[in-house]
């Protein structure tokens, strides 16, 4: 089949050129769709990030409902197995116990990704329920990074780190319940944008208040993707339970003008938790280009009780899981998880949440109180805080430490374990506040390292000004220029 265009030329282009292009009558959907497909069968042998392609949604974009004069016009795009649901379509949570699991209608936010003109054409893999920190399991599928195919991409959002990473797509669906957009947008050089509570909707299953942690978005190459993703997407479903906030203006608008001078805080030292030297060093790096770009930038934390924000929140984990995983079990006659087709640490969550009482639940929201309290007073003397997105190096295939595969006797344990590495990203879930990973450092062994940044709550359009202004000054080349060595255009 005839390509649209070069694989050069397919990796020049974000999102939003491509809507141009589809709007000038230069390439259509359909086009676009085939391409994106091709780009799947070149690099999916490799890294075991793509589920399914929809070969109907690739023959014909205007099928499930896809709105062409969206702003995306036509753009290809793939979704996370797990969170929005597609009417008809398969959605199996890297679990083998959901295998064949069909969804009988849209979630409201499939709905608002179609209409924004993006042609959803495929699924990308995620750990088991989205809980571990890789899509890792031999029996299922082993997503590989692009940077090197013996490292993993993180997770949970596995599948679109990878394809976005290798240039596949220039943007895809990621979800984060504790840094699960931004942690394999980290790892794989992507942007990844954790909005605020009250952005994107959950309905009809859920809703921010019932789910507290968990938020949908996306990963791109470029800054104004991700704005235009979050200024079509958002917006709640009718009976939300809480309100749903629009900014003063579109991202997309306010992105064209820099921050005034910002106070940005690093910070590498959350608790018991310490980034490695190397890290440490890459996030100076980049507070001394924040420097030049004339923001004051120096050392600080916000004043709270890790130690209980940690504990309070692999409270809410382990029961908002067990829940989860009740739920699902229930359609199906069954009265506890089958240890053939649910991984050891999440039968193990299961055993350890179903029975957790409203007084510990409300003990753990005290802590979230106190803790998004802290968070706000801090952001009353300080603008951004600017983290590394990991404490430790990228794991190896293979380390079963994170995975949901442990062995690990103990929950807390494995929790525990989790932290050490991925400390700097689920407080922001906990606080509800925006958070963004820039594809600004180098891990060691030449995988990307995410810069985090952060913001109160409902200053989303205010990280991405800031990233916008860094897009600018470092002249696009987000990572340095450099492209993954598997990749389409290798």
């Amino acid at each position: 089949m005839t390509q649209a265009m070069s694989w050069d030329e397919w990796t020049a282009h974000d999102a939003t050129a491509l809507a141009a292009r589809v709007r000038a009558g230069e390439v259509t959907p359909t086009e676009l769709a085939q391409q994106a497909a091709a780009g799947i069968a070149l690099v999916n042998p490799a890294l075991s990030a793509v589920v399914e392609v929809f070969a109907d949604a690739v023959a014909d974009p205007l099928r499930d409902g896809m709105n062409a004069a969206g702003p995306f016009a036509g753009v290809p795009f793939l979704i996370k197995d797990l969170g929005p649901t597609l009417a008809g379509r398969l959605q199996e949570m890297g679990s083998r116990l959901m295998r064949g699991n069909r969804m009988a209608a849209d979630s409201y936010l499939a709905g608002r990704i179609r209409r924004a003109g993006l042609n959803v054409i495929g699924r990308t893999t995620t750990p088991e329920f989205g809980v571990c920190s890789a899509a890792e399991n031999p029996a299922v599928y082993v997503t590989r990074n692009p940077w090197d195919l013996d490292i993993t991409t993180n997770g949970s959002s596995a599948g679109t780190a990878a394809m976005v990473a290798a240039g596949v797509l220039p943007i895809s669906h990621a979800t984060d319940g504790g840094g699960s957009i931004r942690i394999p947008a980290g790892a794989c050089g992507n942007i990844g944008l954790k909005p605020s509570r009250g952005v994107f909707s959950i309905a009809p299953y859920a809703s921010d208040l019932t789910g507290l942690v968990s938020i949908q978005g996306c990963h791109t190459r470029t800054v104004r993707d991700t704005a235009t993703f979050v200024d079509a997407c958002r917006g709640g479903a009718p009976g939300e339970f809480m309100p749903y906030w629009m900014p003063a203006e579109p991202y997309v608008e306010l992105i064209r003008r820099d921050p005034a001078r910002l106070r940005i805080a690093l910070s590498h030292e959350w608790g018991d938790y310490r980034a490695i030297p190397h890290f440490v060093a890459e996030l100076e790096r980049v507070g001394s280009l924040l420097e030049r770009l004339g923001h004051h930038v120096g050392w600080a934390l916000p004043a709270i009780d890790f130690r209980s924000a940690f504990a309070a929140q692999t409270t809410c984990y382990i029961s908002n899981f067990a829940q989860t995983i009740a739920n699902l079990l229930a359609p199906l006659g069954l009265e506890q998880p089958p240890e053939a087709l649910v991984e050891p640490i999440n039968i193990r969550i299961w055993e350890a949440g179903r029975n957790v009482t409203y007084t510990e639940r409300a003990q753990m929201q005290a802590v979230f109180n106190t803790t998004a309290r802290g968070f706000g007073r801090f952001f009353e003397n300080w603008d951004i805080i600017l983290t590394p997105i990991t404490a430790l190096p990228t794991p190896p295939i293979g380390t079963t430490e994170y995975l949901t595969l442990s062995d690990n006797p103990s929950v807390l344990d494995w929790f525990g374990n989790l932290w050490r590495n991925f400390a700097y990203t689920p407080l922001a879930n906990l606080c509800g506040i925006p958070a963004v990973s820039l594809p600004l450092g180098m891990q060691e062994n030449g995988v990307p390292l995410g810069i985090q940044a952060q913001a109160k709550q409902a200053d989303d359009g205010l990280l991405l000004q800031l990233a916008a202004q860094i897009e600018q000054a470092v002249g696009g080349r987000w990572n340095d220029g450099r492209r993954p060595g598997t990749h389409v255009t290798r």
